[in-house]
């Protein structure tokens, strides 16, 4: 199989298995043993991957270690590029100074995924796996990174 075959069918694959997860509860720090029951951003993502056979780090902040960073205001977004954010809960390191805490999926159709926590009318804290406009994503000021897994 040529390389770009491969890729094809990993991207096709990531959209099949992130779709299948659509409306699964998010919650926070979810374990990769409690995947697919429930998720947090990072351990939707290292599922994601694993289904296709590549093995990525818990959190986000590990994560976006991997991959080749794209800018996106001069490449095209490719499926399963992976989107990092800061995120009100951001970890940190000396790669990463104004932190991370928060990865989202792009899936195509300048359509993300992402396992999101959101507040409902009364703050109560609710959340789940959904998909988000690329716009709604590609046009704030905090995202720290873009990277680039297959």
């Amino acid at each position: 199989m040529k390389i770009n075959e491969k890729k094809i069918k990993q991207q096709k694959r990531l959209v099949h298995f992130a779709l299948k997860n659509i409306g699964k509860p998010y919650k926070y720090g979810a374990k990769a043993s409690e995947a697919p029951k429930c998720f947090d951003c990072s351990s939707f993502v290292q599922y994601l991957y694993k289904k296709i056979g590549i093995n990525l780090p818990r959190t986000a902040l590990a994560q976006a270690h991997f991959g080749k960073t794209i800018d996106y205001k001069k490449e095209e977004l490719e499926i399963g590029d992976l989107i990092f954010i800061k995120g009100k809960w951001g970890h940190y390191n000396p790669e990463f100074p104004q932190g991370i805490g928060h990865v989202l999926m792009y899936i195509g159709d300048k359509k993300m995924i992402e396992a999101k926590l959101e507040k409902d009318k009364n703050g109560k804290a609710i959340g789940k796996v959904q998909i988000t406009p690329a716009s709604e994503i590609l046009n704030r000021q905090d995202i720290v990174v873009i990277k680039r897994i297959i």
